[in-house]
């Protein structure tokens, strides 16, 4: 009896103990999702406030409380990227043109002609308005767009490293911690996709041409889809687009004809803006002969495809457009 006593008390010993350590863990769990709580709580806190900001001109801009009525011609993908909706998107050629890539997001939202004139920005009544560079705001056009809404200039030259302008979008909606998630799953994204296609087709040469009118364009090196190509994925670089793109700020350059005899790329993303029309360009014997047509390692898009685009999502189907061609 004394023996069952002692094996019984011994059975409700380790069953307290074992409740008691569950229910530490479901504390420990508990005080975790309240710390995450309280971070996502004192992050939205944050970003609900008026806070005055320096932009890249100098101005001290007092960013919104909460804009709800933002203009950010031609850095939406960033906006999507953070999950915010603008008032009104970019476009050319009187709203036929936008970034079709970006319309799973805003395809409900009003065009807004590149330009940004004056009355049409009014109309949309902005709570904040922010523009991509000094280049936009020249002359007397920021005191205009200014005396609208608050107005806030991101980077300073023409064509600025897409990654510090997101940062910096992040930082004038207060939402850092988001744009820097964005970020790190991008360049994860980016390292997983260079150790695979590396795998697939080594130091083999790849260069993006856009064909519109008639008339190549090549890529630069270091900006738009190039900067996805050469310096995120490490593929290797062809010397005529080295050579274009020293001698140009452009994001894509004009390649004569006797530049395209030169180019000796064993991979081509064809972006083709002339398909409507015959591509003829494509059956000039200069074309047939670049080593990737030869070869049939030619993969054509269309302009709707996010090539001409640079910022998060663009560049993230960027990186899937190149591992489903270069690793088929």
């Amino acid at each position: 009896m004394k023996k069952q006593k002692y094996l019984y008390m011994l059975a409700t010993l380790f069953a307290f103990l074992f409740l008691v350590a569950c229910g530490n863990g479901n504390e420990t769990d508990d005080n975790a999702s309240d710390t995450e709580k309280e971070k996502e709580q004192m992050e939205t806190e944050e970003a609900a406030k008026e806070r005055t900001l320096t932009d890249a001109m100098g101005h001290e801009v007092t960013i919104p409380a909460e804009p709800k009525r933002v203009i950010a011609s031609y850095l939406e993908d960033y906006l999507v990227a953070l999950g915010i909706t603008p008032v009104a998107q970019w476009s050319v050629q009187d709203g036929a043109s936008i970034q079709d890539y970006l319309q799973d997001s805003l395809k409900d939202v009003p065009t807004i002609p590149h330009d940004l004139p004056y009355e049409t920005v009014a109309s949309f009544e902005p709570d904040l308005i922010i523009l991509d560079s000094a280049s936009m705001a020249e002359g007397n056009k920021y005191d205009q767009y200014n005396s609208i809404a608050p107005t806030y200039v991101i980077g300073e030259a023409q064509n600025n490293a897409w990654r510090e302008e997101f940062k910096e979008i992040g930082k004038v909606f207060g939402m850092e911690e988001k744009a820097q998630e964005v970020l790190d799953d991008y360049e994860k994204k980016a390292a997983d996709a260079k150790e695979e296609i590396n795998a697939a087709i080594g130091d083999e040469s790849v260069a993006a041409i856009w064909l519109v009118a008639n008339t190549f364009y090549v890529v630069s090196e270091n900006l738009s889809s190039g900067d996805v190509l050469y310096n995120d994925l490490g593929l290797a670089v062809p010397d005529v687009v080295k050579e274009i793109s020293e001698s140009s700020e452009q994001n894509w350059s004009e390649i004569s004809l006797e530049k395209l005899a030169e180019l000796d790329a064993d991979h081509i993303f064809l972006i083709n803006s002339d398909k409507a029309n015959g591509s003829t360009a494509l059956e000039d014997e200069i074309w047939q002969n670049i080593p990737a047509v030869k070869n049939g390692n030619i993969y054509e898009y269309d302009p709707t495809s996010s090539w001409l685009y640079t910022g998060p999502v663009a560049n993230s189907k960027m990186l899937d457009y190149a591992l489903e061609s270069l690793t088929k």
